[in-house]
C-alpha cells in the first residue's frame, strides 16, 4: 500500500502556520516576584497571652526594602526573653533574620508566599528549621515555627495590638 503524496504547496503554508502560531501565542503568565511591599501586613504591634507569658512583636512599616522587628517575652513584669527581627530584600530573595537574645542572626530565606501566609526556610538550622507568618481573614496573624513541613511546631496566635 502507499501513501498518498501531500502536495509540497500545501506542506510549506501549513509549517509556517504553525510556526507563526506558536511564536505569537501568548506566553504562560508568570507569578509577579513577592515583594517586601507584598509582606507588609506583617507591619503592626502584635501580642499573644498566656496564662503564663506575653509575648510581644513589633514590626516597622516596609522601607527600604526591609522591616524591622523586635519579640519580647514576658513573665510577670520580667522580660525573660528578646529577639531583634528584620525581613531584608536580597538579590537572590527575601530572608526573614533573626537574632535571638542577640545572637548572631540566622537566615531563614523565603521559599513560599500565596498572598496570606509566607514560609521562610533554612535546612541547615538546628530549630527552628521554618519559620512561617500566616495573615488570617479576621485580621490576626499566626506566627509558627516547626522543625520542618510535618513536624511538630509551636504556634503564636497574636491579635493587633
Amino acid at each position: 500500500m502507499t501513501r498518498p503524496m501531500i502536495p509540497t504547496r500545501c506542506v510549506l503554508p501549513a509549517v509556517l502556520a504553525i510556526a507563526l502560531l506558536a511564536v505569537l501565542a501568548p506566553l504562560p503568565a508568570q507569578e509577579k516576584p513577592t515583594t517586601i511591599a507584598n509582606l507588609a501586613w506583617i507591619s503592626g504591634t502584635w501580642v499573644v497571652e498566656t496564662e503564663r507569658s506575653r509575648t510581644e512583636e513589633h514590626w516597622t512599616a516596609a522601607a527600604s526594602n526591609a522591616l524591622l522587628g523586635m519579640s519580647r517575652t514576658l513573665r510577670g513584669d520580667r522580660m525573660v526573653a528578646f529577639e531583634y527581627l528584620r525581613i531584608v530584600q536580597r538579590e537572590d530573595g527575601i530572608y526573614y533574620v533573626a537574632q535571638p537574645g542577640g545572637r548572631p542572626a540566622t537566615d531563614f530565606k523565603l521559599t513560599s508566599f500565596d498572598g496570606a501566609t509566607a514560609v521562610f526556610e533554612n535546612p541547615q538550622h538546628d530549630f527552628p528549621k521554618r519559620i512561617l507568618y500566616k495573615k488570617n481573614a479576621d485580621g490576626s496573624l499566626t506566627a509558627r515555627v516547626d522543625g520542618g513541613e510535618g513536624t511538630r511546631g509551636e504556634d503564636f496566635p497574636f491579635k493587633r495590638m
